[in-house]
C-alpha cells in the first residue's frame, strides 16, 4: 500500500514538473490596450442608419380587444387573490392596467375623430359635407371630453395605487420586514405621480 501511494505521489510530481516546463514565459512587453467594440446603430442593407418609422395610427380595434382581455384578467385576478393564488399587488396592477387601456382607447378614438375631421375639411365643397362636418366636430368634442375623463381617471387610479403602495411599505417597515429605502422610493413615486399630467 505504501509503495502504491509513493508511486502515485512520484507520478503526480513528475507530471507537475513537466507541466511547469511547458508553460510560456511571461512577456514583460508593453501592456495591450483592449478597447470594447463600438456599438453601431442598426443599419439598412445599403449601409445607412435605420431611422425609426413614425408611429403609425393606433388600431382602435386592437386596443378594444386588449381592453376586453385586461378586464377579464382583472376579474380573474380578484378571484385569484381571494383564493390566495396571487398577491393583492398583482390584482391591483391588473385593475390599473384596465384603467390605462381605457385612457389609451379614448386617446385613440380622439385621434381617429380628428383625422376624420381633417379629411372632411379637405373635401368641404358641398353643402352635405358641411352637415357631416358638424357631426364629425361633435364627435371630436365628445371624444375630447371622454379622453380628458379617461386621463383624469387614470391619474386618479395611479395616485390611489401609489398611496396604497406607500401605506403597504410603511406597514412592512413597522413590522420589520421592509426597508427605509423602499418607503422613500414609494414616497418619491407618489410625489411623481401627484405632480403628473394634471
Amino acid at each position: 500500500m505504501k509503495r502504491w501511494c509513493g508511486a502515485v505521489f512520484l507520478a503526480l510530481s513528475l507530471v507537475t514538473l513537466r507541466a511547469e516546463e511547458d508553460l510560456p514565459l511571461p512577456d514583460n512587453g508593453p501592456a495591450l490596450e483592449i478597447e470594447p467594440p463600438l456599438l453601431i446603430e442598426r443599419r439598412s442593407p445599403d449601409g445607412t442608419p435605420d431611422v425609426p418609422a413614425p408611429p403609425e395610427a393606433v388600431d382602435v380595434a386592437k386596443i378594444e380587444t386588449d381592453l376586453a382581455r385586461a378586464k377579464r384578467n382583472a376579474a380573474a385576478g380578484e378571484r385569484m387573490y381571494h383564493a390566495g393564488i396571487i398577491a393583492k399587488v398583482d390584482s391591483e396592477e391588473r385593475v390599473l392596467k384596465v384603467v390605462r387601456l381605457e385612457a389609451k382607447l379614448a386617446e385613440a378614438k380622439l385621434a381617429a375623430a380628428k383625422t376624420k375631421l381633417d379629411e372632411q375639411q379637405q373635401q368641404s365643397q358641398v353643402v352635405e359635407i358641411e352637415a357631416q362636418q358638424r357631426a364629425v366636430k361633435s364627435q371630436v368634442e365628445e371624444a375630447t371630453r371622454s379622453a380628458a375623463e379617461a386621463a383624469n381617471e387614470q391619474h386618479r387610479a395611479e395616485v390611489e395605487s401609489a398611496v396604497r403602495n406607500l401605506a403597504r411599505q410603511k406597514k412592512l417597515l413597522a413590522l420589520g420586514s421592509g426597508r427605509k429605502s423602499d418607503v422613500s422610493r414609494a414616497a418619491k413615486k407618489l410625489a411623481e405621480v401627484q405632480d403628473g399630467p394634471n
